[in-house]
């Protein structure tokens, strides 16, 4: 099956608008429910579980998720800045600086030993400076003082999610080569995350949104990137595995809550996160030349990637990145939009990388 995007592809603006914002949006309505058991999801929403923002009591918040994701739009714009002037940055230095400003947010000591940089405008913002259930390993990796690489791995035995799930940035800066896009977001996953699935599916996801963005279709790019994560060099085994799955099943329909969990897992650790955030978009797409809307399509994946027992605000922020970055805008149901918290800090955060990749 195939999918028309609409008459025109979308702009590079509209892309990173979309991917940030959509991110946003799934990473909000699986935050509500992220520790909840599919029984308790259903016994709270009723049969279909949560399916809108409007059925939070007391609004929606996103999670750490999109901060993260927002803090590493952050570093990469001033490795980008740095770039326009004419001047060489480490790109990963500038990263791992931008995520010691948001371990500070987080009521965490930084290290005396780690450098710190002025503030950025991303760091005057008050709705960032909440603790949204941070991962383990983002904490631990970064509270250490020393910046990990993959020849000085923090974390080692460490796969959870909180790489893949702010790896979408990646994806979203133009004319680069596919190797360098997955080599940044594999480089950046192992500040915090050491196991190579962790990195792996950071580079694989940040793949897939290049090459959405880059104009391919859903299933396209999904096949492509499957190939590629089979022929890198020293692969974990899981990553491929998950990947294939999430990629048969879509094709067989939709699973219920119970058989995704048991298939594809419940989204923890970084490639099962991945792989069910990408089934989902593949199993509500529609086929052919279907008149279903870009919107349509997101409220039908978003509510698939959050309503199961495991990891619902990163299989959702997932799914939301993959959406925007594809639809462009487009995507983005209206009233949830109107519900969504500090959207003028998302769409900051994207004016800044379109910014600096555009100019």
């Amino acid at each position: 099956m195939s999918i028309d995007p609409g008459a025109g592809a979308p702009s590079l603006k509209s892309r990173i608008h979309g991917c940030l914002l959509g991110g946003a949006l799934g990473d909000s309505l699986g935050y509500a429910v992220e520790f909840d058991s599919i029984e308790a999801i259903r016994g709270r929403f009723g049969p279909a579980g949560v399916t809108d923002l409007a059925m939070l009591r007391g609004g929606s918040h996103f999670s750490d998720d999109t901060q993260m994701t927002l803090y590493t739009v952050d570093g990469l714009v001033e490795a980008l800045e740095w770039a326009n002037d004419g001047v060489g940055a480490d790109v990963n230095a500038c990263l791992w600086l931008a995520y010691l400003r948001w371990l500070d947010t987080q009521d965490v000591p930084v290290p005396s030993s780690a450098p710190m940089q002025p503030k950025r405008w991303i760091d005057g913002n008050e709705v960032l400076r909440h603790r949204r259930a941070p991962g383990n390993a983002c904490i631990s990796g970064l509270s250490g003082g020393e910046m990990g690489t993959v020849y000085r791995p923090v974390n080692p035995d460490s796969k959870g999610c909180g790489t893949v799930m702010r790896s979408a940035p990646f994806g979203l800066i133009p004319h680069i080569r596919p190797d360098a896009v997955y080599k940044l977001s594999a480089d950046a996953a192992s500040l915090t995350h050491g196991h190579p699935s962790a990195r792996q599916s950071a580079g694989s996801f940040s793949l897939l949104i290049h090459r959405l963005v880059s104009g391919e279709s859903l299933q396209g790019a999904a096949a492509a990137v499957l190939a590629e994560a089979r022929g890198v060099k020293d692969v974990a085994a899981e990553l491929p595995e998950r990947l294939e799955a999430a990629i048969r099943w879509a094709e067989s329909g939709v699973l219920t809550p119970e058989e995704l969990v048991r298939e594809l897992g419940e989204g923890w650790v970084a490639e099962e996160a991945f792989a069910v955030g990408l089934y989902a978009v593949l199993a509500t797409a529609p086929a052919g030349s279907s008149a279903a809307q870009p919107a349509d399509h997101f409220r039908a994946a978003i509510s698939l990637a959050v309503n199961h027992s495991g990891d619902s605000d990163s299989t959702g922020s997932i799914a939301g990145n993959i959406l925007g970055a594809y639809y462009g805008e487009a995507a983005l149901p209206g009233e949830w939009l109107e519900a969504l918290e500090a959207p003028e800090v998302i769409r900051g955060m994207a004016d800044l990388l379109v910014g600096v990749t555009t100019a």
